[in-house]
């Protein structure tokens, strides 16, 4: 297995700066992360711990666009315990108390306040826990003060009316704060939400999970989010354990697969701990990246 990447990676997409920030590592069950495929299949692409866990990131997207900073997707945050942090291997403690993400932005050269617009993919744990923060005397407070915050009406509902199912994924200290401050601004299916920037519904992962498409300049983008976590999870019916719809994964992952290779989209991976982006290509029975061939 390659060597975890560095904090932060940087390239343009048409005319925009973009910084992929590892926003710390999680180690997840591998047959959870890969559902009905044996482990000796996902097992050669990832192989896993003696505690049957594989190594995962968290990587969140910055955008320099014109109209100011948007971060899509934040991570783990800082309000959990030691027993959490030990059942899901996460690990994003940056230097003097800050959180990887927080330390990735600044290594991008900016602040969180900087920040005018947080996109979440679906509000589960690693994906909007860094939302908010636990401050020094205990109070959360919202990470990035001078942001609004963009995610499906239909994913609140869902998070905030769970059932035994989902209720271990969704933290209310993630997400209710902002509701409560008035900062969220939620959407009804697809909607550019600024110029080039346009969230797609998803489904499948949760009902309501949303990818967002980056398009400047003839170049697009797309970070998949949980719909495809990993390179690994390219192969249409490598499905996560965690997905509450299955089937509506798999007919998603057919179409947004199939338009990404059609129109040569750099794709971009949230849970893979060694690689990015690259762009998807299909040589007649299967997916690959990079040229490299996956298992159908």
């Amino acid at each position: 297995m390659s060597a975890p990447e560095p904090l932060v990676q940087s390239r343009t997409i048409g005319a925009w700066t973009v910084h992929a920030i590892q926003a710390g590592g999680q180690r997840l069950d591998g047959g959870a992360m890969f559902g009905v495929v044996p482990k000796p299949l996902w097992e050669r692409r990832i192989p896993a711990d003696a505690r049957n866990r594989i190594p995962l990131g968290m990587r969140c997207l910055l955008i320099e666009h014109d109209t100011g900073l948007v971060l899509i997707d934040t991570g783990a945050g800082n309000k959990e315990n030691e027993k959490f942090h030990d059942i899901y291997g996460v690990e994003n403690a940056g230097a003097d108390g800050r959180t990887a993400l927080e330390d990735g932005i600044r290594a991008a050269g900016h602040r969180p306040e900087d920040v005018r617009l947080v996109i979440n993919t679906h509000l589960h744990f690693d994906h909007g826990g860094g939302n908010t923060y636990r401050d020094a005397d205990g109070r959360v407070q919202l990470a990035f003060p001078n942001a609004r915050y963009v995610v499906q009406a239909g994913e609140y509902h869902f998070a905030t009316h769970t059932n035994e199912r989902t209720t271990a994924s969704y933290f209310p200290h993630n997400f209710v704060p902002v509701y409560e401050a008035g900062r969220f601004d939620f959407v009804d299916g697809e909607r550019e939400i600024v110029s080039g920037i346009r969230v797609l519904p998803t489904p499948g992962h949760v009902p309501f999970h949303q990818s967002i498409l980056l398009e400047s300049r003839g170049e697009r983008a797309c970070f998949l989010g949980d719909l495809v976590p990993t390179s690994a999870h390219l192969p249409l019916p490598w499905i996560m354990g965690y997905d509450v719809e299955p089937l509506v994964t798999l007919e998603t992952k057919r179409r947004v697969l199939r338009r990404a290779a059609e129109e040569e989209w750099l794709v971009i991976f949230e849970h893979d701990a060694t690689h990015a982006w690259g762009h998807v290509v299909h040589d007649g029975k299967s997916y690959a990246l990079g040229g490299a061939t996956v298992a159908k």
